[in-house]
């Protein structure tokens, strides 16, 4: 709802300096096709899907996004929708415990609405049943009553598109996977395209970014637009109150040094991981549940968080007898392979 301001001084009211902010930040996410940045392939596919079914006047066909985290799968979602001139309804797999949650949103949706269902490998069994007919033949098949007075009813569903997000794949049953028209992975991202979003974001957020900023802060950012704006805010306010006029090289580096982000995106903990190996194991191999003891993690947060990443640029590497360090982990880190 917009909000009437009678007089110049409501503008710098923290209430309206709070929406301004707000407005800003959801700009960062593109609307249009046009404006995303990268997935180059995955944006042909679906610039294809889209006309084709605009020409025939149907849904989109359903599609699954895979991928690590913050590379774009929830944009994609709404751009789609956009681009179709449809609504989006966003939920999570986890947030769908109950059928009657699943049959609420379905039955709610109105023609060539999109779905859009994060994490889906995490449907409980009984959803992902529902989710079968409605896919297919756009129908849900109820089950009315208990034992003999139990009766079938079938229930019919606008024409929707469903959009499955998930990082495990594989985790993902092969009736529900197959029910997918479009199955796109996507990548991460160049140091080019990073800066490129880095770019369109500093605009809209009214910083001052020069290019080689803009380079210093995507060097540092795991090829991941998330972590690319995540700490394009943190610089943003390191230099506000340096009072700066414009992010540099210089300052984004002092800022994310100071956030303890190094050359390679490696936070503290990334560093800690590797350091116990190396320090305290010679290297490794080394098991999984005897680093998380003696780095104080949990074993699991330490497979789906931090791991990724450091096996992605060849910093750790996985064997039978467990975790090892690369040279490379000992040459940043300054050890003597």
């Amino acid at each position: 709802m917009a909000i009437k301001r009678t007089s110049s001084e409501n503008l710098t009211t923290p209430q309206a300096i709070l929406e301004e902010t707000i407005a800003k930040e959801e700009k960062i996410r593109p609307a249009r096709l046009e404006d995303y940045v990268g997935q180059t392939e995955l944006k042909q596919v679906l610039k294809i899907a889209i006309q084709a079914a605009q020409n025939r006047g149907e849904s989109l066909d359903h599609l699954l996004l895979y991928g690590p985290p913050g590379l774009g799968k929830t944009t994609i979602s709404l751009i789609l929708a956009t681009e179709m001139g449809v609504r989006c309804k966003i939920t999570a797999a986890p947030a769908l415990e109950r059928p009657r949650d699943i049959i609420g949103l379905l039955v709610n949706l109105q023609p060539h609405d999109l779905l859009f269902i994060d994490e889906i490998h995490r449907l409980n069994r009984t959803s992902e049943e529902l989710l079968y007919p409605a896919m297919e033949d756009y129908r849900l098949d109820l089950t009315i009553g208990k034992g003999q007075s139990a009766r079938s009813r079938s229930l019919p569903l606008a024409p929707f598109t469903l959009v499955g997000a998930t990082t495990k794949i594989g985790s993902l049953t092969s009736p529900l996977r197959d029910r997918f028209g479009l199955v796109q992975r996507l990548r991460y991202y160049s140091p080019e395209e990073l800066e490129l979003i880095l770019s369109r974001s500093a605009g809209i957020l009214g910083v001052s970014l020069s290019q080689p900023g803009a380079q210093a802060i995507a060097s540092r950012s795991r090829g991941t637009p998330r972590i690319a704006n995540r700490l394009l805010r943190r610089v943003r306010d390191y230099i506000q109150v340096k009072g700066e006029p414009e992010i540099t090289q210089v300052l984004a580096e002092e800022a994310l040094d100071l956030f303890e982000i190094d050359t390679k995106g490696l936070d503290w903990t990334d560093r800690l991981l590797l350091t116990t190996i190396i320090e305290q194991f010679q290297g490794g191999p080394v098991g999984i549940e005897t680093i998380a003891a003696a780095a104080g993690e949990d074993s699991k947060t330490i497979e789906e968080v931090y791991e990724p990443y450091l096996l992605q640029i060849g910093y750790l590497q996985r064997t039978a007898r467990g975790r090892v360090a690369s040279i490379s982990a000992y040459q940043h880190l300054g050890y003597l392979p």
